[in-house]
């Protein structure tokens, strides 16, 4: 184990990713970063969900405290369904309890403390769980994973994938550090880079990688036996969905698994085609799933501002910050190309500003989130990239340069309630402010107040009063 955690702290994940490559099941490779690419940057920027998923994993910091319900649908009969409030209660090997102490886990979040006793229960029980990013999931199954391994078998008895490579470093990451103190359990990536000698089986216990990978190894090359498998987990099952190529090779190396062996689902989303697809793999399972967190609008202001043009929409933003004290402020644009034309004009005229959008790198992406929360840029001018997902604390502004519209050019509330979502958090208030420039976008934001009922006021950005009032 103790090369493991070496191996997981050398390719350190803000490290790895800059210009990886990820490697399709039709052997075309895609260069990370580059989600909705277009010659001239003039049609909408999307998020890649795989990409999405990684930069909330990175930028986690602890577990998030919530005390949202869990919905929970018992299969099985079998299973042993109740809920611990401490880690002693589980009865682990002391090695491990040991492992999870030294990564800062005090107490189980709210899914580790309902699922944990089922995922450890004797015997093993097939579960599909759903929770949001930051509230313990990897943690829970990876634990489920170390405790599962009998280390008299030198052969890989479990099975974790991942969409991508860099998804998979990060399990493997928490793997290596729980498990620290636990040297004879064998972990092994599975991705793309790793070569394998073709004429000695694979010893290792744990093998953590993506799909295509898995199955030249355990099918193409037969290096391992998949019958003796005894735990498979599918990570970011919501992801892998999406992913071409993905849905097919899960479906291929879970037919070679055996009956017996212990089914694990793990999903930031839960959606019917999720749902159905984990209907395929997992048998009797029990279900839990973290109530989702509404985002509200009760604790943000909203406000439109009628301009002429882009230029008029600059001279609005200009003057808000003119009036009011702001203390770090997102900025959401259509396209590329309007990005980074508001990022010259803004830092032209001295305004510390970052830019965000899918031309990016997963590392320069990075760089420039740790920047903007650490307060070195004031300002972050993105596109739907960051729409979802990714709270700063220290937000109190969202501007809507471009109202988000879906392809046909109406108004996409859902994106609208992610984007002003990213002010108000943490039970603070916020402000949203929509840049209105003809009878188009008028009847966009018309559309988002009468779908939310949610009065979005006027605001007279070359009156000073007026601007003052919001910022009180």
């Amino acid at each position: 184990m103790t090369d493991w955690v070496k191996k997981a702290e050398d390719q350190e994940v803000s490290k790895l990713v800059d210009k990886l490559e990820i490697e399709s099941d039709n052997g075309k490779t895609y260069t990370t970063g580059l989600s909705s690419k277009t010659a001239d940057g003039n049609e909408g920027d999307t998020a890649d969900p795989a990409e999405t998923s990684l930069l909330i994993k990175i930028l986690g910091k602890g577990l998030v405290n919530t005390k949202l319900s869990l919905d929970i649908q018992q299969k099985n009969p079998n299973s042993p369904l109740h809920s611990v409030k401490t880690f002693e209660a589980l009865h682990l090997k002391p090695e491990l309890l040991k492992g999870i102490y030294a990564m800062g886990f005090n107490t189980p979040s709210k899914i580790q403390e309902t699922a944990l006793p089922t995922l450890l229960a004797d015997p093993p029980q097939n579960m599909i769980a759903q929770s949001q990013s930051g509230t313990g999931k990897t943690a829970a199954f990876v634990l489920a994973m170390l405790s599962r391994v009998n280390v008299n078998l030198n052969h890989p008895q479990v099975l974790c994938l991942s969409p991508t490579y860099e998804l998979a470093i990060q399990t493997g990451e928490v793997a290596a550090r729980m498990g620290q103190f636990c040297p004879e359990i064998k972990l092994r990536f599975a991705v793309r880079g790793e070569e394998v000698d073709r004429n000695k089986r694979i010893s290792e216990h744990i093998l953590i990688g993506t799909p295509g990978k898995m199955l030249d190894w355990g099918l193409k090359f037969r290096l391992f036996d998949m019958k003796k498998i005894t735990v498979f987990v599918l990570d970011e099952a919501d992801v892998m969905i999406a992913t071409q190529g993905h849905h097919d090779q899960c479906i291929r190396i879970h037919k070679m698994l055996s009956a017996q062996c212990q089914m694990l689902f793990f999903s930031a989303t839960y959606d019917k085609e999720v749902m159905d697809f984990a209907r395929l793999i997992v048998t009797e399972p029990t279900i839990i799933r973290l109530m989702r967190e509404e985002e509200s609008l009760d604790n943000i202001k909203q406000y439109y501002v009628k301009c002429q043009n882009e230029d008029g929409k600059y001279n609005a933003i200009q003057n808000i910050y003119g009036c009011i004290s702001i203390g770090q402020a997102i900025i959401f644009c259509h396209t590329r190309r309007t990005a980074a034309w508001l990022a010259a004009k803004m830092t032209t005229d001295c305004h510390s500003v970052a830019v965000l959008s899918g031309d990016l790198t997963v590392e320069q992406r990075l760089a420039v989130l740790d920047r903007f929360r650490s307060g070195l840029e004031k300002v972050l001018i993105t596109t739907n990239v960051l729409s979802r997902g990714i709270d700063i604390e220290q937000v109190t502004i969202v501007v809507n340069f471009d109202l988000p519209v879906d392809v046909r050019g109406n108004a996409d509330c859902e994106t609208y309630l992610h984007r002003i979502g990213r002010t108000g958090r943490f039970g603070k208030s916020g402000i949203a402010i929509n840049l209105i420039d003809g009878e188009k976008s008028m009847a966009v934001c018309k559309a988002i107040e009468n779908h939310f009922k949610k009065e979005i006021q006027i605001l007279n950005t070359d009156c000073a009063d007026d601007i003052e009032k919001i910022g009180t």
